[in-house]
């Protein structure tokens, strides 16, 4: 196994297909990487499925610019490429500018971002350094996010992303075919 291949082997698209159907997953879920190697756990694949589903698609209630970047701040911090330009796409998707996306690496010195973002920005970096958000970073959400319905699943979301950062990486989830890494500058962060 050479250093950079995956731990486990991906199911055949077709494979992938049939066991999400088994497992009650989306069929837009199936061809994705990672999905191709949870379907192999179908419980584990499922119950990830639903949760992602949850905080993207339904019932969500955070705004879903403030999701994406602490999805990007993560993917960065932690050198999750899987993670970073995957949802580089989803937030381009949803028209966060570029600019705001790449701001979320060096968010501080970042003037194109709002109070909101950069609470919200701060909480996740709390989280990542300290296991927790502050009670500085705490206060400065809670200006922004309005309803304890937002302010749960601000965490759920730090905590879901930081996990999925963790398994893209301990399980060496590889990009799917022809997908580019990191943003269109090509910078990527020092591992």
């Amino acid at each position: 196994m050479t250093a950079d291949a995956p731990r486990i082997d991906l199911l055949s698209l077709e494979e992938a297909a049939n066991a999400a159907g088994s497992a009650g997953i989306s069929e837009q879920m199936a061809p994705l990487s990672v999905f191709r190697v949870l379907l192999r756990h179908p419980a584990v694949a499922g119950e990830l499925a639903s949760t992602l589903t949850t905080l993207l698609f339904r019932g969500n209630k955070l705004d879903a610019r403030l999701r994406e970047l602490i999805i990007m701040r993560i993917g960065w911090r932690t050198g999750s490429a899987y993670e970073w330009t995957q949802h580089w796409r989803v937030a381009r998707g949803l028209d966060i500018p570029e600019a705001d996306l790449a701001a979320s690496r060096d968010w501080r010195g970042a003037a194109n971002l709002s109070e909101a973002d950069r609470a919200v920005l701060q909480a996740t970096d709390d989280t990542l350094d300290q296991g927790m958000i502050s009670d500085a970073a705490w206060e400065a959400c809670c200006l922004h996010l309005a309803t304890d319905a937002e302010r749960i699943e601000l965490v759920v979301a730090i905590g879901n992303w930081t996990m999925f950062s963790q398994l893209l990486k301990s399980l060496r989830i590889p990009l799917e075919n022809g997908v580019e890494a990191w943003p269109p500058d090509g910078q990527a962060p020092r591992t």
